[in-house]
């Protein structure tokens, strides 16, 4: 029998999107997963409309937080809640290809290994594909993460009998690039699934739209993260915008 994935979707406000995300799951040719869903005190429809989803379906789980407590707090309350020895991410606007984990599942038992990743194409809020396919060094080495998040959250699929379940301080942006960070530290490279498994949605309102803030937050996982001090990190910095500016923009790719 196939080993149970664990899909770990915080959600807030995102009774516009959640439909189709949710459906995307539905949709894997792998079967044998459980959608752990965390609201995080939405004040919109989302919740009725997963709770509608969750009674026709059990393998999705609903979780409601008392109070909007982030989202990296909601992604490590469904991570405790998780019981499957793969563990995936999705957040609520973003899709998945139909066969996404049959392929990722298959590559780390294929080639006995506990982590990847895949490319991704990228979609508008209303689902329009934009003809942008974001892709990344294969393999994929320590280094290069180190200097540049590589790794898109919504592809990312590791073994947690291998690793057990990896959780950081919830109050930390970019958890995910952290969690990469971690995992390649022991693993020293990952290869990447070549090819595009799941669609980015990009919002106005996101996080990642804010240049500022994006610059803010990766600053901080020099800061924090690795610990360094003001000036090596300044530098450290300096060295991430060359790569994001120049070197990522090569795997930025035209369908």
């Amino acid at each position: 029998m196939s080993d149970l994935v664990s899909i770990l979707t915080p959600t807030y406000n995102a009774e516009k999107f959640i439909r189709a995300t949710i459906a995307s799951v539905q949709n894997q040719t792998y079967q044998n997963w459980e959608m752990i869903l965390v609201d995080d005190g939405s004040t919109d429809q989302t919740v009725s409309i997963i709770e509608e989803f969750a009674q026709k379906d059990d393998r999705l789980k609903l979780h409601q937080l008392e109070k909007n407590s982030g989202n990296g707090f909601a992604r490590n309350t469904a991570l405790g809640k998780a019981r499957g020895r793969y563990i995936a991410y999705l957040d609520a606007d973003d899709l998945w290809f139909p066969e996404k984990l049959d392929k990722q599942i298959d590559f780390l038992e294929s080639t006995k290994t506990y982590f990847t990743f895949s490319f991704y194409d990228c979609i508008d809020e209303e689902g329009n594909d934009l003809k942008r396919r974001v892709e990344a060094p294969v393999p994929l080495t320590y280094k290069q993460l180190f200097f540049c998040n590589y790794v898109g959250n919504l592809t990312a699929v590791y073994d947690a009998d291998y690793f057990g379940k990896i959780s950081l301080p919830a109050s930390q942006k970019r958890q995910d690039w952290r969690l990469w960070l971690t995992i390649l530290k022991q693993l020293k490279t990952v290869d990447a699934v070549p090819e595009a498994l799941a669609f980015y949605r990009i919002r106005k309102d996101s996080i990642s739209a804010s240049k500022f803030k994006l610059i803010k937050h990766n600053f901080g996982v020099y800061r924090e993260f690795h610990g360094y001090n003001l000036v090596f990190a300044v530098l450290l910095m300096i060295r991430f915008l060359f790569t994001q500016l120049i070197i990522k923009r090569r795997y930025i790719k035209s369908k």
